[in-house]
């Protein structure tokens, strides 16, 4: 085990290096540039393949061509830059093909700007392509969680034959941290006879593909991939929670914005105030279970959110109106800051605040 002080892009490189990923396909786009700049000069090191495309369009189907031969892959993005890959998420989705999609988000809509953001929490969980599929969405709050999480992404994305996104933003991929790194580099990737991999591989021949032109057989493949989906719903939620016990208001926040909560909560817990953090790390499926438990006993629940309210409404519909839930944001690149969240918790504790 070593210990290095490390970027969030870079440990998110190094991350998918020691999972086995040997594929990168990508277009540089501020503020997740730097892992490309790693992986470019790590790749090789390792044996792999680093390969900026001609734009984000090229590179999600390189992607895809890479994870049907069965390869560990991966790629990353920023805002704008995941809305031109959402075609060929839907394609990779529809053919069942594992890989790993790094957002690093920043302000929107359009080009926005380079700070940091949580605003495509929509686009990640609510599926931003065509048909019905869904991601496999991750949110780490750390750069040793960012380097942690993508070995996780791998195992998950081959484990159910799906894509997996790690999503993160500005402040995340920039800030640096200690890692702690395991010095395993061999990883067991589990067999994937379904891989197009050559015929002398296999008795028959592998088809990869997301076009059935026959509704009864698209029918089919969409219910394939909703009992898939039921059961990353039963078998994957996860979220961290602190001071819950007794919570009466709980705040609700991934990533960046549960750093700042965590600290609110310490403050109002200083003031008397019993504020509790549920901290969501899977985005998709949404935590829903641990929430709809402890809308059974808080008087209500606070989202923090670097957007104008999104998560908020998985929240809701895990509450299911057992108790208020609030919402307070900060758009465009701003930060929420301890001060502003701490009043808006004293207001709902005092009962000024109305849902």
């Amino acid at each position: 085990m070593s210990r290095m002080l490390m970027k969030g892009n870079e440990a998110i490189g190094e991350g998918a290096i020691r999972a086995g990923c040997r594929y990168f396909f990508g277009y540089p786009i501020t503020p997740q540039s730097e892992l490309t700049h790693y992986l470019a000069r790590r790749l090789p090191e390792v044996g792999g393949l680093y390969l900026q495309a001609e734009s984000e369009v090229a590179s999600i189907n390189m992607v895809y061509g890479a994870a049907g031969a069965g390869a560990r892959v991966m790629t990353s993005s920023s805002g704008p830059g995941i809305s031109l890959m959402q075609e060929g998420l839907s394609y990779l989705a529809g053919a069942e093909l594992p890989c790993v999609v790094v957002n690093m988000m920043r302000g929107g809509p359009g080009l926005g700007n380079i700070a940091p953001s949580q605003a495509d929490y929509f686009q990640a969980t609510k599926g931003g392509g065509h048909g019905d599929y869904h991601l496999i969405v991750l949110a780490p709050n750390s750069v040793q969680e960012l380097y942690d999480i993508v070995k996780k992404a791998f195992e998950l994305a081959d484990r159910y034959r799906n894509p997996v996104m790690v999503m993160a933003d500005g402040i995340m991929a920039q800030m640096m941290e200690p890692v702690e790194l395991d010095d395993r580099y061999e990883v067991e990737i589990p067999p994937k006879p379904w891989a197009t991999t050559g015929r002398a591989f296999h008795e028959g021949k592998n088809l990869i593909n997301s076009c059935y032109v026959v509704p009864e057989e698209m029918e089919e493949l969409n219910l394939r991939l909703l009992k898939k989906y039921n059961e990353i719903r039963q078998k994957e939620q996860a979220c961290d929670s602190f001071l819950l016990e007794d919570a009466e208001i709980v705040l609700v926040a991934f990533g960046t914005a549960s750093r700042i909560s965590r600290a609110v909560v310490e403050k109002a817990r200083a003031l008397g105030i019993p504020a509790g953090l549920i901290r969501p790390v899977t985005l998709w499926p949404f935590p829903s279970d641990f929430v709809s438990r402890a809308a059974e006993r808080v008087k209500c629940f606070l989202t923090v959110e670097m957007n104008m309210g999104q998560m908020v409404e998985d929240v809701r519909l895990a509450v299911q109106g057992r108790a208020p839930v609030f919402h307070y944001g900060r758009l465009g690149g701003m930060v929420p800051v301890v001060r502003d969240v701490l009043e808006e918790v004293k207001k709902l504790y005092s009962g000024s605040e109305s849902s």
